[in-house]
């Protein structure tokens, strides 16, 4: 049995998007970094699938997830912790980078790096969707 290298099929189903993300029904989600490049068929099953709308990143309301679509050539550093400001504790941060071979990517061990000098911990990621993929990042004390 060989591994599957095709990208697009190697990407959770919309219906467990929630699940796979950790997240209920109920949660208040922040994007940040949306771009033109983003996944709106991603975005718009998670706004499908929660029962608020995304929140904008201008907004200051607690939130229990930030999704932060990042792309190399920025301080990913100062992205997370720009993340973490509305981040209610005990909160996560879904890191969405493009997937290795695509413009923007983002090496894990830049990941861990930027991570750990946040106070962050990555815990698990998922293949999101063909082009994006997804870091979960939690502080190091809610670690689970």
């Amino acid at each position: 049995m060989g591994l599957n290298k095709d990208a697009a099929t190697n990407v959770v189903d919309n219906k467990s998007l929630l699940e796979e993300l950790g997240l209920k029904a109920d949660a208040l989600v922040q994007e940040i970094g949306v771009d033109s490049d983003v996944d709106d068929a991603l975005r718009d099953a998670l706004d499908d699938l929660l029962d608020e709308p995304l929140i904008d990143e201008d907004e200051q309301e607690v939130v229990d997830a930030v999704l932060l679509w990042f792309r190399s050539g920025e301080d990913l550093t100062d992205a997370l912790l720009d993340a973490l400001t509305t981040l209610e504790e005990g909160g996560s941060v879904w890191l969405m980078t493009p997937r290795s071979g695509r413009e923007g990517y983002v090496p894990p061990v830049e990941i861990q790096d930027a991570a750990t000098d946040a106070g962050l911990h990555v815990t698990s990621s998922a293949g999101v969707s063909s082009d994006w993929s997804a870091s979960r990042l939690v502080h190091r004390k809610t670690w689970s």
